[in-house]
């Protein structure tokens, strides 16, 4: 696991704001596993209300089979499980779409990096598989980010 302690608040919220200017995601946060918190979020967006609970059971390895028979939710928001490779080395992403909006549903991409996580979710109309290579792109620059700040230390 690498040190991610010393980025600041602010260094994950810039990479929040990036995320947001691509035009194609409408709500982001960055979480981690240890202990389970929510870092960064974008606070006009639902997902600054991502639960402890919820994201122990978004990261868990252990048991996510059932993720797909039972869903998941993310603040509150209930989601279907689309494709889980979160744990599968060299991709690391997992697609949800939200359920039970009476105004559609919307992609969600989770990407791990080392021991956080990219949540973003699509704008209305937007397919997962460019949020997903969006997400994925910009998990580059966080990683590079991540493996900077531990070289300085």
């Amino acid at each position: 696991m690498q040190c991610i302690g010393n980025i600041t608040k602010e260094v994950w919220q810039d990479y929040i704001t990036l995320f947001l200017q691509t035009g194609i995601c409408c709500d982001a946060a960055i979480i981690t596993n240890s202990p389970p918190w929510l870092l960064a979020s974008y606070t006009e967006g639902n997902l600054f209300q991502l639960t402890q609970e919820e994201i122990q059971i978004l990261v868990a390895r252990e048991g996510r089979e059932k993720l797909f028979l039972q869903g998941i939710t993310l603040a509150g928001t209930k989601c279907l499980l689309i494709r889980d490779n979160l744990y599968t080395e060299g991709n690391n992403t997992m697609d949800l779409r939200t359920k039970g909006q009476s105004q559609g549903s919307q992609a969600v991409t989770v990407v791990q990096i080392e021991s956080v996580y990219l949540v973003v979710m699509g704008k209305k109309g937007t397919e997962g598989g460019p949020l997903n290579l969006k997400a994925f792109e910009i998990a580059g620059y966080i990683r590079e980010a991540i493996h900077q700040n531990v070289a300085h230390f």
